[in-house]
């Protein structure tokens, strides 16, 4: 696979320091990162804690490696008075902080954006945190799973009857990563604009409710909390997961076009007709009566013909995969989307790279995910050279 030069990369020369842990600053980063950022990871003297998070291959953490490509590691103690004087230095020469503490501990470090901002106007600061900068709920934290529950991802997902559940992927921390990481990118272009900088504020309690605009939109119309529905949709069908002769498949027939087509396929042409199945409006109504007939004619086959005829028939249609078999896609590969990647410890492994092209090419993994403190000297060096 072929990567862009760096010159071609939008955020190439922009500096970033990194006060982060876990999930969701170090991804914020990593995007700022793939996109030619140069990231530096201000870590304690015992590391950013999911390089703790197993599996580790050969000591060094998976989890950790996936968060934390092209960024260099310099440990500093913020206890100490020199290491904090080194931190404010390479901040006030830097574009970009992100952090992800509590509210309140920057500052008490000397390090907020207010003690910041008068020397370096256009320093862009990002706080990611569980509740927001301000409010009732600001000294609160949280993880993932707590902002689910709070922000009413729980409520929604899992089949009608059952416990509460979160989604399987941690979409709070990488949805709050997510407006980080544009709004810090958003405020690089009023910078370079001739703007001042700013402190962005990211709550994942906040973030998770703006990615649920659905959920919330049908809240303001009818004055009802949604309900869990498993896979299925409160507005279209069919549109959910569906079981064969040998396991489960899932189409959705988001349009009145393709539940014709899924009639077609599945040779009920009456149901066209049916006053139940009528319009969009009616097919989700009686979405339960409606999974009743379809699955009864899918059971009779096993998915490999059901994918097969909703191909040829042009319904959005998916195989339920795990995720080896989302990785061995042929799309996947088609996109070169893995990549190999060596560990500072000499071992070897893959990782999912950025999924998004530029003019048609991937972005580059310029570094490995670095060692704690790999790069510490370095840093230290950088300044005291710096100084002269």
């Amino acid at each position: 696979m072929t990567f862009p030069a760096s010159s071609l990369l939008p955020l190439a020369g922009v500096r970033v320091v990194e006060f982060c842990s876990t999930a969701s600053g170090p991804f914020s980063t990593m995007l700022l990162s793939d996109m030619g950022a140069e990231v530096v990871k201000i870590e304690p003297p015992d590391g950013d804690g999911l390089r703790q998070w197993p599996p580790l291959n050969e000591g060094y953490s998976e989890n950790f490696a996936a968060l934390n490509r092209n960024k260099r590691s310099a440990v500093l103690n913020l206890k100490d008075p020199a290491d904090l004087a080194l931190a404010r230095r390479l901040i006030l020469e830097s574009d970009v902080v992100v952090e992800n503490n509590r509210p309140g501990v920057m500052d008490r470090l000397g390090l907020g954006y207010a003690s910041l901002a008068a020397d370096q106007p256009a320093l862009v600061f990002c706080s990611i945190s569980a509740y927001g900068q301000s409010g009732p709920r600001a000294g609160e934290g949280g993880f993932d799973l707590t902002i689910q529950a709070a922000a009413g991802v729980m409520s929604v997902t899992g089949e009608p009857d059952g416990a509460p559940v979160k989604c399987g992927v941690p979409l709070s921390d990488f949805a709050s990563g997510l407006y980080a990481a544009f709004s810090v990118a958003s405020m690089i272009a009023h910078v370079r604009a001739g703007g001042h900088g700013a402190h962005i504020d990211i709550p994942m309690f906040g973030c998770t409710l703006g990615i649920a605009a659905l959920q919330t939109s049908e809240f303001f119309g009818n004055d009802r909390s949604p309900a869990k529905l498993g896979s299925a949709h409160p507005r279209n069908a069919p549109y959910q997961a569906f079981e064969a002769e040998d396991g489960h498949f899932a189409i959705a027939a988001g349009n009145h076009k393709l539940w014709l087509d899924v009639l077609r396929v599945v040779d009920l042409p009456h149901l066209a007709d049916d006053a139940r199945f009528l319009s969009t409006t009616d097919r989700a109504r009686n979405q339960a009566e409606l999974k009743v007939i379809l699955e009864a004619v899918f059971r009779r086959r096993p998915v490999d013909h059901w994918i097969a005829v909703f191909n040829a028939a042009g319904v959005p249609h998916a195989r339920i995969n795990d995720y080896a078999a989302a990785l061995a896609d042929p799309q996947t590969a088609h996109m070169g989307w893995v990549q190999p990647l060596e560990l500072p410890n000499g071992q070897q492994t893959r990782t999912f790279a950025s999924p998004v092209r530029l003019n048609g090419v991937g972005l580059p993994i310029r570094r490995m995910p670095p060692d704690l403190g790999e790069h510490s000297e370095e840093i230290r060096e950088q300044y005291r050279l710096d100084e002269t």
